[in-house]
Order: C-alpha cells, then sequence, then structure tokens
C-alpha cells in the first residue's frame, strides 16, 4: 500500500460521485480535477469488460486526489455490476441465509469465500472499496427492495454472516461497507422511489448486526424516518439518529457515508441534500446519478473533509491493507461451489 497520510486528504470534498458512462468526457475529468472529491462510485453503465473497465478506473485515479477511493456496489445476487460472462456470478445473501439455518459453519465459509471472491474480482478491476455486506434484518412486512439480500431474519444470523463475508472482502484487500445503518428492514417502501416511515421506538433488532460489526471500516446510512426518534429527519440527515444510535448505541467508529443522495427518499437540491447529511455527522456525501449538473452543483458547495474523517479514511485503508492474503480463485471457488451444491 502507498504511504498515504491525513495530509493527502486537504482540499479534498467530502463527496463521492458516479459518472456518466465507459469512458471519462473532458468535462467530468476537468471537473474531477478541479474540485477534488473524496472517490467515484461506478455502476453497469460503467462497465463492459474487464480492458475498459480498468482504462476508466485508471484514468479516475489519475485525476482523484492520492486517497481517493473508487467504490461499486457488488453484494452478489440481485445487486451486481460486475456481470458474466467477465466476471462470477454470486448468491444472494438470502441463500447463504438458507445454508446456514441447515448447517451453520459451512455456511459461515460459503459467505466468507463468497466476499473473497467479490473481492478478488473488484480489487483486480482496481476497486478498493466494495458496498456489501447487507446487515438489514429481513421483515415478513418489509419492502421487497431488501427481500433476498438480506441473509436472515434473525439478527444474530445477519451479523455472522456478514461479519464473515466482510472478513472475505478484507482478505482480498477491499475496504467493506455495512449497510443501511441503522436498519432498513422494517420499511414498507422502497427508498429510490420515496421516503419510509418506521413507527417503532425499538430499534434493538434492526441495529444487533450493525452494533455485533462496530468494528467494520465502513457503514452506509438509511434513507429512512424513524419516526419515534427523530420525525423531522431520516437517518441520513438526522443528527440525532447518527449521534446516539450509530455513533452511540451501535458504537461504529468508521467511516459513515450517506445511501445515494439522488434518491427520491430525500427532497432538495444535490448540494442541500449532501449539506443536510454532512451536517448530521456523516463524513461523507454519496452521490450516484452520474448526472455532470448534479455533481457539479454538489460539489460547488460541499466542504472539505474533516480532520476526523480523514484519520478515519486513512484507517480503513490499512485495516484492508493489514487483513490481505494470498488467495487462490480457482481453489476458492470450488469450494464455494462444493458448499452450496
Amino acid at each position: 500500500m502507498p504511504d498515504y497520510r491525513v495530509s493527502d486528504y486537504r482540499e479534498v470534498k467530502a463527496a463521492i460521485v458516479g459518472v456518466a458512462g465507459l469512458y471519462l468526457t473532458a468535462r467530468e475529468t476537468a471537473l474531477l480535477r478541479a474540485y477534488r472529491p473524496a472517490g467515484a462510485v461506478l455502476f453497469a453503465r460503467n462497465v463492459d469488460h474487464p480492458a475498459q473497465l480498468q482504462a476508466l478506473i485508471a484514468a479516475l485515479r489519475r485525476v482523484l486526489p492520492p486517497g481517493g477511493v473508487v467504490m461499486v456496489d457488488q453484494e452478489g445476487g440481485r445487486v451486481a455490476r460486475l456481470r458474466a460472462p467477465h466476471w462470477l456470478a454470486h448468491p444472494p445473501a438470502g441463500e447463504l441465509g438458507r445454508l446456514f439455518a441447515a448447517t451453520p459453519m459451512p455456511a459461515l465459509r460459503a459467505a466468507w469465500l463468497t466476499g473473497a471472491l467479490i473481492g478478488l474480482d473488484c480489487a483486480q478491476a482496481g476497486f478498493d472499496v466494495v458496498a456489501a455486506p447487507v446487515l438489514d434484518v429481513a421483515s415478513r412486512d418489509g419492502h421487497e427492495v431488501v427481500g433476498d439480500r438480506a441473509f436472515s431474519a434473525d439478527p444474530a444470523t445477519v451479523a455472522r454472516l456478514g461479519r464473515a463475508l466482510a472478513q472475505g472482502l478484507l482478505a482480498a484487500g477491499v475496504q467493506p461497507i455495512a449497510k443501511h445503518a441503522p436498519g432498513h428492514g422494517q420499511a414498507q417502501v422502497d427508498s429510490h422511489i420515496a421516503l419510509p416511515h418506521v413507527h417503532g421506538d425499538d430499534l434493538g433488532r434492526d441495529t444487533m448486526p450493525f452494533a455485533l460489526n462496530a468494528g467494520m471500516p465502513w457503514a452506509m446510512t438509511a434513507h429512512i424516518l424513524y419516526t419515534a426518534l427523530d420525525a423531522d429527519h431520516p437517518a441520513t440527515q438526522s443528527a440525532t439518529i447518527i449521534e446516539r444510535v450509530i455513533r452511540g448505541q451501535i458504537g461504529f467508529r468508521g467511516v459513515l457515508v450517506t445511501d445515494d443522495l439522488a434518491m427520491q427518499a430525500l427532497s432538495g437540491s444535490p448540494g442541500q441534500r449532501a449539506l443536510a447529511a454532512l451536517r448530521a455527522g456523516c463524513d461523507l456525501a454519496l452521490y450516484c446519478s452520474g448526472e455532470i449538473d448534479a455533481n457539479e452543483a454538489l460539489l460547488g458547495v460541499c466542504p472539505e473533509i474533516s480532520s476526523p474523517t480523514a484519520v478515519r479514511l486513512l484507517q480503513a485503508r490499512r485495516v484492508a491493507a493489514s487483513h490481505r492474503i494470498a488467495l487462490n480463485p480457482a481453489s476458492l471457488l470450488a469450494e464455494r461451489q462444493r458448499l452450496l451444491a
């Protein structure tokens, strides 16, 4: 790992943004170079084949600041930006949960193997942050947007499988993100479309997997209005929930990034959404649409990374570097196939 320092995050915007297509445009290059965001996030629209993806990430690295990250959503199952035939397919979390119900130890090993295999694909492509595992607890009344992305309806099972998958990602040298704190499972609305309301004041089942994994290097917030805790602000923009629940009750001390601020659960301009989240206590504002005008509007008002955030980013990078081990993808895949057969 390069010898990154806290000073590498000076004059860096507290934001991670998407880009539009398979290659950086001249305007995107100029924007990223001028505003110096903390990183970029890529989606299926940015991915065609390995050589193209490596070229895009290399171009991003040339214009991002030295400590900048490149992130991808690669959970397995239906949330996968790297897909066959060029990359491996991975089981959804729910499949690992069903295996755990029958044979816990093989399921934990399969979760670790899945994390390692996802991590190897992502690291080889050039990513250093992967938005997984999902630590949301499945709920019978919850919206299908979570569905089989959740490992289980049992919080302890979610915690154990999520930890195993995250440890596999770390073994491949990438930084995992636990999501969506303080828990999305009870939401009955898809936050991509509208703002979900959760009315109960007992979040113990939802927060348990996050509390049991409080040492994760990154976590992502939920765009959910927990009315008993803060009737006016969704968790992403709630100082009460971030300070008392995520940092307090859960005990999370790592990098706290928002869920995608372009989602319809939130209101206001891109800049307003980002400022509200950062003022509430998020470390980084994530804006995924790739729309150049929205990126410019957000980055134009976004503050620079704080000193505590710079320390957290540096620690997250060091955690991944310290956990990385030599892995043989062919043997890992064969072992997982045996466990899932």
